[in-house]
């Protein structure tokens, strides 16, 4: 384990220094995205499910327990060393009164609202500070135009309620969802139990992360609901049953970013076994990103590996429908060898924070020059230095200051703990990844 200088406060983790290649099989938990997905539906089905290999982490938990918490069984049968439980799922008549934690979880608080509408009772959200400055308008007014009754003052945001009668009447609706596409999948997740299912359209800028709606639309489809689409912009679910379904999660692709990094930065190779050889998750598209910024990348039967030359080439690429990616690309950019333009991101700016804003900041602390541009940004390497990076609360900013670390000594990263939303263990992992390259 990396030692902890004399005087360095408890919340900053020293990034370690790599001394040398990293070569490494790194075992990924599954997908965060797919696990919430698969609580919710089983959780509306007709019957129990069994999920294995669930992520065990903050944002899975949470929604574990905001399901427990409206009646439903959740219950733990098996723990896996990487990060990973398998689940029983038992859905059972939904009821309130319950204040539900969403934490900082995107997919808790978007994708529990139009489930909870099917509970009886008051059912509230609350959750982190910064959960209060998510966008949360669209599925507040969403769930108003499809007939539920919804206490938020007015503001748009967390915390409110939903007075739950046990049913909703669904039909038509509205929305724009330029600033999340969860606002979509919140709502088709749970459109067969609304009285009228749903019709869904969308007006406004182009939807950020569709894969993400793909992976729900296919979800769906294995729990034998239909989506049928309309054009680009219209989504409609009939009303009916949701079949059980006993499924095995995918590892995370995009939480396999930062250690493919580790191969990128030190000239090592790193394997991710378990990679799809097909898959709606937005991180297979690491594939083509990395290797657009020089690595060897190659897919077989031990799965996914990168093979790095310890020299980066500057990437242009719009990351629109990726945009989970972009710190972890953008530590990569900062320590390339040209310049960069992450294109299509604007979005960034509504996560769990402003992520344009934060990797602008933290990276130019280090000496870097990065500029935020309307849709994205603009990143010229320069020569860093050591200092406190950090995390603005998102494990994604955490990820990406450990990357910067791998070849900047002095990097300190604040509350690496935030990781745990996703990724259980990390600083421990990496650590021990970068100490036995040094051996």
């Amino acid at each position: 384990m990396a030692s902890i200088p004399n005087g360095t406060p408890a919340d900053l983790w020293p990034a370690p220094l790599a001394t040398g290649p990293v070569e490494a099989v790194v075992a990924i938990p599954g997908s965060k995205s797919a696990s919430n997905r698969a609580l919710i539906l089983a959780a509306l089905a007709d019957g129990p499910s069994t999920i294995t290999g669930l992520l065990d982490a903050r944002d899975t938990q949470l929604m574990a327990g905001g399901l427990r918490l409206l009646g439903n069984e959740v219950v733990v049968a098996d723990r896996h060393d990487v990060g990973n439980v398998d689940v029983v799922v038992t859905p059972h008549f939904m009821r309130g009164p319950a204040a539900i934690d969403v934490g900082l979880a995107g997919t808790v608080m978007r994708f529990l609202p139009p489930l909870a509408t099917m509970a009886h009772g008051e059912i509230s959200f609350d959750g982190d500070a910064q959960a209060r400055k998510r966008p949360m308008a669209t599925i507040i007014e969403s769930l108003k135009e499809l007939g539920a009754t919804v206490h938020d003052r007015g503001t748009g945001r967390l915390p409110f309620a939903i007075a739950a009668t046990g049913e909703l009447r669904g039909g038509e609706v509205t929305v724009d969802a330029s600033r999340s596409s969860q606002f979509i999948s919140g709502l088709l997740l749970s459109a067969a139990r609304f009285d009228a299912g749903v019709t869904i359209h969308h007006v406004g800028d182009p939807i950020p992360s569709m894969p993400h709606v793909d992976m729900t639309i296919a979800m769906l489809a294995e729990h034998g609901v239909a989506v049928r689409r309309d054009g680009p912009a219209v989504w409609h679910v009939d009303p009916g049953g949701i079949d059980p379904v006993d499924r095995v999660i995918e590892p995370d692709l995009s939480n396999a970013a930062p250690f493919l990094a580790i191969a990128m930065v030190t000239g090592g190779s790193i394997t991710i076994p378990g990679w799809p050889q097909r898959t709606t998750q937005p991180g297979d598209a690491l594939r083509h990103l990395l290797s657009a910024m020089g690595a060897d990348v190659a897919t077989g039967p031990d799965g996914l590996t990168v093979t790095g030359t310890g020299s980066i080439i500057g990437l242009d690429a719009d990351l629109h429908d990726v945009g989970e990616l972009a710190p972890t690309l953008a530590a990569l950019a900062a320590l390339a060898d040209s310049p960069s333009r992450l294109r299509g991101i604007a979005h960034l700016r509504g996560h769990e924070t402003d992520r344009l804003a934060a990797l602008t900041e933290e990276i130019t602390g280090l000496g870097g020059s990065v500029r935020q541009t309307d849709d994205g940004l603009a990143i010229d390497p320069r020569p860093l230095h050591g200092g406190t990076f950090r995390s603005h609360a998102d494990h994604r900013m955490a990820t990406a200051g450990a990357i910067l670390g791998l070849r900047v000594a002095g990097v300190l990263v604040e509350d690496v703990g935030t990781t745990a939303k996703t990724l259980p263990r990390f600083a421990d992992r990496w650590t021990a990844l970068v100490d036995e390259a040094g051996r």
